[in-house]
């Protein structure tokens, strides 16, 4: 058995009754692969900040540019949970999209991008000019960026796909 069957085999032994009634296996297969790729990102950011960046200043190009070591553990870990999140759409979530991998991948990298962009705006407005506390804030902008991807994700980057 391969991995792509192991996890839809997975998720659907715990999509029961009760949740059946409430949301579409499809959502539920993307709100549980969601989840995995968040909770990995966070064991590897911590760990990457923690362990390999040490929580200090990346000097690269011999002093020319320095990178904070949020950003630096960012940067690190970005393409994995950004590769990571494109398998389990293409393979779990949305696996009977019919369009090409190239294409996916690029609409995934905009959505990805837009996402980003969205967060990081939002912060500088909710925080900084409607004084909002920045854990709300990004708590906010997260569930904004969920319902968002999803969407974005079942009619732009997998277009195409036959609902399940």
């Amino acid at each position: 058995m391969g991995v792509r069957t192991f996890l839809i085999r997975s998720i659907d032994r715990i999509y029961l009754p009760f949740i059946r009634h409430i949301v579409p296996l499809q959502t539920f297969r993307y709100a549980v692969c969601g989840g995995m790729n968040m909770l990995l990102d966070m064991v590897l950011y911590f760990a990457v900040f923690h362990c390999i960046v040490r929580a200090e200043n990346v000097v690269l190009w011999r002093g020319a540019l320095t990178i904070s070591p949020e950003v630096a553990a960012f940067l690190i870990t970005f393409p994995v949970t950004f590769f990571t999140g494109l398998w389990l759409g293409r393979n779990i979530s949305f696996q009977h999209s019919v369009l090409k991998h190239r294409t996916q991948l690029f609409r995934y990298l905009l959505v990805v991008l837009m996402n980003i962009l969205m967060k990081y705006y939002g912060l500088k407005l909710l925080v900084g000019v409607f004084r909002v506390f920045p854990s709300i804030s990004n708590a906010i902008l997260t569930m904004l960026s969920v319902v968002f991807s999803y969407l974005m994700q079942k009619y732009f980057t997998f277009k195409g796909n036959k609902s399940i």
